[in-house]
């Protein structure tokens, strides 16, 4: 059997030392890039679920009032059915009119504010 040409050569325990306290230092970055890593995506699974959860109630939020505005206008047009005159007919128009004005009017102000409800609590890092 031939041996090394280097004999045998002993690594030194500073050296050995110093290799593993690399390798545990390179372990604990790891460590800490994973963990850094996985409360990220946590962080977007959460803002997902909100801007979900945000988008699905302003969905519902506009189909009740779909729903409440066709009910107003069917419920117009019975009223407008039964009108005895054209004067009648032209108040119950303006009546109709102005009601709907004001009903859209706090509607859109409503969405409004969900909307920026929902933005502030999609982008709010106190939430996450």
């Amino acid at each position: 059997m031939s041996k090394s040409p280097m004999g045998s050569f002993e690594i030194p325990t500073e050296m050995r030392n110093m290799a593993e306290q690399s390798v545990v230092q390179a372990r604990q970055a790891f460590d800490g890039f994973m963990s850094a890593a996985q409360k990220a995506v946590a962080d977007t699974e959460n803002r997902a679920a909100t801007a979900q959860a945000n988008v699905k109630g302003a969905g519902e939020k506009m189909m009740s009032f779909a729903e409440q505005n066709v009910s107003t206008s069917f419920e117009f047009a019975q009223r407008l059915v039964r009108a005895k005159d054209v004067d009648e007919m032209m108040r119950l128009q303006r009546d109709f009119l102005n009601s709907q004005m004001q009903t859209l009017s706090e509607q859109a102000k409503e969405l409004g504010q969900a909307a920026g409800q929902a933005a502030k609590g999609a982008t709010d890092p106190k939430r996450r």
